[in-house]
């Protein structure tokens, strides 16, 4: 069977940022639109308070929300191994934005550090009217809410921007003396900076601009980190009669604002009274609870979009002593991946032995994989696939000579 055809994937948002190897989403949002129930429903407990008023949430809660993950699931189920290590998602959850937090309203500008921190956002809407649940503006109105919050994200770039091209004019002198090469550098860097500035000015998002930005671009807005440049997904928070009928008067001008501002971005109607409700049921009862509202939880298609948003896939390790999910960016290769494992793995890869999972499943075992030539070898120029189960070789020396 020949190897399928790789597609070359346009660069999206997830593209402008430095990479870590502890990718994290934040959740972002008005004052008490349900920011920490939904934190608490991923984290499937109750440490972020979730009180009736605002700015409850001060320093962001941190959790890991585990990923529904039904290839995991099977290969735990062949190997029944010692340890299982699940694929998860760092979810953060940040105190409630409010207009003029670009200049420090409400705990605007500790807020505003900690998006930057993260790589990617869900903004948290709340589209439900309830007097018993106070709303920072006073009324329920979702468009105007993430109209004011990405207001004040873009607000808080163009006066970042603003303040780099001024320190950058202060080295004009000093780099047009060292050579020609520096000088020129120090011209495509001002070129560049100014395009940013005057494109946030405009009124549009960084990452909006992926078809207009240069390589160049690219490589300053990686070292920029701008908040607007985040990869986004949008969670709406319904009542519950709402979020089974999927109807609601404030979905249509929501999605007809995504599509205007964010375009490609995922909307995820939720019920987070309900998720909550769920969060307190052991499996088996949740699986009850489910059956008899007829209507499935939000949460799991919430996470894998997310991970997606921020370009993440897994790999897999598996054997009798422990099944992993590796988290890793996509277009890693072999070694980079090996890496996340351990640094030693990377510095001394030898080679990877390679099953894609969908072959795997179908085969049922790794032996009978073998016979049918598909258990494969691949170097260090191997692009590691979404799915894939690895054994690395490696030489525990580095390949260095003692």
């Amino acid at each position: 069977m020949p190897p399928k055809k790789q597609v070359e994937e346009k660069p999206g948002a997830w593209s402008l940022g430095k990479f870590s190897r502890s990718l994290k989403v934040g959740l972002v949002g008005m004052p008490n639109v349900g920011k920490s129930t939904l934190y608490n429903s991923l984290s499937k407990s109750h440490h972020a308070a979730a009180e009736n008023f605002p700015f409850c949430t001060i320093e962001p809660n941190e959790t890991r929300a585990f990923m529904p993950d039904a290839r995991f699931d099977w290969l735990v189920e062949q190997h029944k191994p010692k340890s299982e290590v699940q694929p998860y998602l760092q979810v953060v959850d940040i105190a409630g934005l409010v207009s003029g937090a670009s200049t420090g309203a409400g705990l605007g500008n500790a807020f505003l550090s900690h998006i930057k921190a993260v790589d990617g956002i869900i903004h948290v809407m709340r589209a439900f009217e309830d007097d018993d649940v106070i709303h920072a503006e006073d009324t329920v109105d979702p468009v105007r809410d993430i109209t004011t919050i990405t207001a004040e994200l873009r607000i808080k770039d163009a006066e970042y921007m603003k303040s780099r091209i001024e320190q950058h004019m202060k080295i004009r002198s000093a780099e047009a003396t060292k050579t020609p090469q520096s000088k020129k550098k120090w011209e495509n860097d001002l070129e560049s900076l100014e395009k940013i500035l005057a494109f946030l000015e405009e009124g549009k998002d960084a990452r909006l601009g992926m078809d207009i930005w240069t390589s160049h671009d690219i490589d300053l807005l990686n070292d920029l980190q701008l908040l607007t440049a985040k990869p986004v997904l949008f969670a709406i928070n319904l009542n519950f009669a709402d979020y089974k009928r999927k109807k609601n008067k404030f979905l249509k001008p929501i999605f007809e604002w995504v599509q205007a501002n964010a375009p490609d971005s995922a909307i995820i109607p939720y019920c987070g009274g309900f998720e909550m409700e769920l969060a307190d049921l052991d499996g088996e009862a949740t699986a009850e609870k489910l059956k008899e509202v007829e209507v499935n939880s939000a949460l799991p298609k919430m996470i894998q979009s997310a991970f997606k948003m921020v370009h993440l896939i897994l790999f897999y390790t598996a054997g009798p002593d422990e099944v992993r999910a590796w988290i890793i960016r996509k277009g890693f290769k072999a070694p980079q991946a090996a890496g996340v494992i351990h640094t030693d793995f990377e510095a001394g890869f030898i080679c990877a032995e390679v099953m894609a999972f969908d072959e795997l499943k179908e085969h049922g075992t790794e032996l009978a994989m073998k016979n049918a030539g598909r258990y494969r070898q691949e170097g260090k120029s191997y692009v590691v696939n979404d799915g894939d189960v690895i054994f690395f070789k490696f030489n525990p020396t580095g390949g260095k000579k003692k």
